[in-house]
């Protein structure tokens, strides 16, 4: 079983579905997490009572990413409470699906490039400078951004940039040891737009079609790669992009 003791993850979008997911499996292999979110407070307090159960120390920092002073602070705050941070992921991020390019407006470009851009943009950059030598940076990116589907033109551009980011970042802080890589999941039952049964219909029936394993993702799918990103076990992979989508063709 993979350890993570004397570990601290930082992980952004942390109270609900993938983040969530990500620090409690992390804290269960033993290290002190940060949980980051930005409004919901009620949910943050739930995580950092199931993760202080575990036995490790929990710290919750309410700080929107699409604001680069909030990173700043969220970061600052991590190295004041445990005096280092070892991991990061990048995973917060908002969803806009079912919008064809003809529709899709201005402030909603913006939005999605604010938070799914220029957040994991400065949150990557904000670890990079704070993560410790032979640390882990994660990246959570979309299939959208290897197999394009109609509707989410902003959703995928939002989410491919950052991709690009990590490839010249995994080359600038390699010698450093650190490991920057990005994990790509299919789309995710009982998460983001998917949360709720029965949402989205038409689109999820155009998914599981396009997945020769007849399911979509599940948030554990997404943790488990998340794991071994963090761990020993990926040490020398650097700069990689790995689908997690059960064969899935768009």
């Amino acid at each position: 079983m993979n350890s993570l003791r004397n570990k601290v993850a930082l992980v952004t979008g942390s109270a609900r579905g993938l983040g969530k997911a990500i620090a409690e499996r992390y804290a269960a292999l033993g290290a002190d997490i940060v949980i980051n979110y930005s409004r919901d407070k009620a949910s943050a307090a739930e995580v950092e009572s199931n993760i202080r159960a575990m036995g490790v120390r929990v710290l919750s920092v309410q700080a929107d990413v699409s604001k680069v002073p909030e990173i700043e602070k969220l970061f600052s705050e991590a190295i004041q409470a445990f005096g280092k941070i070892d991991i990061v992921v990048a995973n917060a991020g908002i969803e806009m699906v079912e919008t064809p390019v003809t529709e899709f407006t201005e402030d909603q470009f913006d939005k999605l490039f604010s938070v799914n851009t220029k957040g994991s943009y400065f949150t990557m950059q904000q670890a990079a400078r704070s993560v410790e030598d032979n640390g882990r940076i994660i990246y959570i990116a979309s299939s959208t951004t290897a197999f394009p589907v109609p509707g989410m033109a902003v959703y995928g551009g939002s989410k491919a940039t950052p991709r690009y980011l990590v490839d010249i970042l995994a080359k600038e802080i390699g010698p450093r040891g650190i490991t920057v890589n990005s994990i790509i999941p299919f789309a995710v039952d009982h998460s983001g737009i998917f949360a709720e049964d029965g949402s989205y219909p038409r689109l999820r029936k155009q998914l599981l079609e396009s997945c020769p394993m007849g399911r979509l993702a599940e948030v554990e799918d997404v943790a488990n790669v998340a794991e071994f990103f963090a761990s020993d076990l990926s040490s020398f992979i650097n700069g990689q992009h790995l689908l997690v989508n059960g064969g899935a063709t768009n």
